[in-house]
């Protein structure tokens, strides 16, 4: 069976994951560069602007806002140390009752509160997560460069957590085989593999470790 070829920017099946975050991984997106082949110029460099909703109770949910739409995505499985997520929801604001009762705080794992609204525009949404004890919003600006290596999707990025800046870096795939050869040329084998979900909340303080090179 011949593998999915997928394309930066387009759907495919879901993918495999390495990435890591730290302080420096110059070396690695040097090569990353070099080895790239070349990629449609809209994804040469991005900047965004998100929200990350962090759970004190949730590791597999990945909840964040951008551009006043809500995506979270869910942790699937791991393979060879990759990871797999899918996506689990989308929504937009004003965002309805059923839906944060359904969808949206079953993926915190947290009890939900009352709602006396039928729909809940954006900043009321924050002021419900702001003054959930279990529940916090980070904010996240990413500036990020994009390349291809081995079929994979690859990214380097320069980010910053409530103000706090660190760098990640990253090579996702449907061929876990091309994502381990990408590590291998750019020499990020044996690095920790640490999603978002993760570095942010190490970067909080709410998991007590440290990132990948610090």
């Amino acid at each position: 069976m011949s593998k999915e070829k997928i394309e930066i920017g387009k759907e495919s099946k879901p993918r495999f994951e390495f990435r890591s975050f730290g302080q420096n991984f110059d070396h690695a997106h040097h090569r990353m560069a070099r080895l790239s082949v070349p990629v449609p110029e809209k994804v040469w460099e991005r900047q965004s602007d998100e929200i990350y909703i962090l759970s004190r109770t949730n590791d597999i949910n990945n909840t964040k806002v951008r551009d006043g739409k809500m995506d979270i995505k869910t942790y699937v499985q791991t393979v060879d140390g990759l990871e797999q997520w899918n996506p689990l929801m989308k929504g937009e604001f004003p965002i309805a009752k059923e839906v944060l009762i359904k969808e949206v705080f079953p993926a915190f794992q947290v009890e939900a509160p009352k709602f006396d609204q039928d729909t809940y525009t954006f900043e009321e949404f924050m002021q419900i997560i702001n003054s959930h004890p279990d529940l916090q919003a980070v904010r996240v600006h990413k500036h990020r460069y994009g390349y291809m290596v081995n079929d994979t999707i690859c990214e380097y990025g320069i980010v910053k957590v409530n103000g706090a800046r660190i760098v990640t870096i990253n090579s996702e795939s449907t061929e876990v085989d091309d994502i381990k050869k990408t590590l291998k040329d750019v020499g990020l084998e044996g690095v920790e593999n640490i999603n978002y979900l993760q570095a942010i909340k190490r970067v909080i303080g709410m998991i007590q470790k440290p990132l990948a090179n610090e």
